[in-house]
């Protein structure tokens, strides 16, 4: 079972919001008394702007005793009046004037919910307990039923296995070169949550070489040419409390991305091979995703031995426990986090529960065709590949702190596909108003697509670079509501 995180691209010179009509007239109110006159579409932008302006500043000086709900009372006459921070939501004026919705942008209650978002301290929710329900929430029904509107627990869930993966790139950068004249020592990994403790590095190695004049001609390129890298590693939940919250003992394998020149030319290989292990010859993957899994290094397994091993040496040491194994990658590691899961699912007479938490992976199986004519073409296309799994898709202009304009780098970043998943409601809600995962990272990797109302406010608000890098929590910012 998979699920997967698909981003799509947006258009260019998509307006995010309709700031001029064709035509407006301005309608007698007793919050504006100038617009007793008409006026032109683009000097009534302005005059809303300013009457939310004046109305948040007598809100800010009013005393409220909870400043963070609304509260509806009843007047004399029988009418209903709102009170509190919330006067603004009470008035709806964003539906009234679509107008509004810029201007609420620039709100002051906006941006301090946003410096709360750029601070350090990230708001964390309540682990829900998943008890006898985490067989539905690891994939058992395809998450039927759960990804439209998104459930707040596999909203959590989904975002916290793609914190492992984030590990797995910091473990990586923090220490890319490898020895080409002895086996690797065993690598300290900062996980994102503490009750997980790693057990296993992982590694890949290309089964092509870069000829020797590279060397000579950019001797410089140092680890990106090297053969063998380290690319993961497996985790166990090792905390009573976490296991009986999750109803299971999580076994975690997470892959990182493309790194090195060898991996890239490894994705380029798009022929299709068939799997060495199967009798049937339809199944067939991409033939360099398929020689990072299978090829063994000078000093290290190949990647399908190191983790059939890991794998077996674990449900074993954990026989006759509730387990499951969840498998997380992104770009290449979420190709190989499909074979890894399909090397694992026969390893054992019986094998956990398997599934796979992808982001942005590209396709990795061939197509399904009918048809002898069919299966000819396919044979004879070598990038005929489909996707499998269950897609998750969201949109980079979902998010209201995104320009509508982003590049292909933001499109395809992790933290990215993170900060979209956790303010993704349902189809209907693109993006909901009480995401918590902090904007720190997205603005530090991100900051040329992030809109600039924002970017110059974290500069307004004294948040130097420096604070954006740092270390991660041992607890995770849930997307939970």
């Amino acid at each position: 079972m998979m699920i997967g995180v698909g981003l799509t691209l947006p258009a260019q010179n998509l307006n995010v919001f309709n700031t001029r009509r064709a035509s407006f007239k301005s309608q007698k109110s007793p919050l504006n008394p100038t617009s007793r006159r008409h006026v032109s579409s683009a000097s009534s932008t302005e005059l809303t702007r300013e009457t939310l302006s004046n109305l948040e500043k007598l809100l800010q000086k009013s005393n409220q005793p909870d400043p963070e709900r609304v509260v509806k009372t009843s007047t004399s006459n029988g009418s209903i009046e709102t009170k509190g921070k919330g006067l603004l939501e009470g008035l709806n004026l964003s539906r009234i004037w679509p107008e509004m919705k810029a201007a609420e942008e620039m709100s002051p209650r906006h941006l301090n919910r946003l410096q709360r978002l750029l601070s350090k301290t990230m708001e964390y929710s309540p682990r829900n307990n998943l008890g006898s329900r985490w067989r539905e929430y690891h994939g058992c029904n395809d998450w039927s039923g759960l990804l439209d509107p998104l459930d707040e627990n596999l909203r959590r869930e989904v975002v916290r296995y793609g914190e492992f993966v984030q590990a797995a790139y910091h473990g990586f950068h923090s220490n890319p070169a490898m020895s080409t004249d002895e086996a690797p020592l065993p690598r300290h990994v900062a996980l994102p949550d503490r009750s997980y403790k790693v057990t296993k590095s992982l590694y890949t190695t290309s089964s092509v070489g870069l000829p020797k004049w590279v060397d000579d001609v950019a001797p410089d390129l140092g680890w990106m040419t090297q053969r063998s890298s380290w690319i993961g590693y497996v985790a166990v939940c090792d905390d009573k409390r976490e296991i009986h919250r999750m109803g299971r003992r999580d076994i975690v394998i997470a892959l990182r991305g493309t790194a090195t020149c060898m991996e890239w030319a490894e994705n380029f290989r798009a022929q299709l091979d068939q799997i060495p292990e199967s009798d049937d010859p339809t199944q067939r993957v991409e033939r360099g995703f398929l020689s990072l899994h299978k090829t063994r290094g000078a000093h290290v397994p190949s990647l399908a031995e190191l983790v059939v091993e890991e794998v077996q040496r674990l449900i074993e040491m954990y026989k006759g426990e509730p387990l499951s194994i969840t498998i997380t990658g992104h770009s290449l590691g979420a190709a190989l986090s499909l074979l890894v899961a399909d090397e694992i699912s026969s390893c054992a007479p019986h094998v956990p529960p398997v599934a796979v938490f992808s982001f942005g992976g590209p396709r990795v199986v061939p197509g399904v065709f009918i048809g002898e004519k069919a299966q000819q073409q396919q044979q004879d296309n070598p990038w005929t590949y489909s996707h499998v799994g269950t897609e998750l898709r969201v949109d980079t202009k979902m998010s209201p702190y995104l320009k509508s304009n982003v590049d292909i780098a933001c499109c395809h970043d992790l933290e990215a596909y993170l900060h979209l998943v956790d303010g993704y409601l349902s189809s209907k809600c693109p993006f909901r108003s009480n995401a918590k995962r902090s904007l720190a990272k997205l603005l530090h990797d991100q900051g040329s697509n992030v809109k600039q109302l924002y970017t110059h406010k974290a500069l307004s608000l004294n948040l130097e670079r420096d604070r954006f890098s740092f270390p991660m929590p041992s607890c995770l910012p849930s997307p939970s509501q």
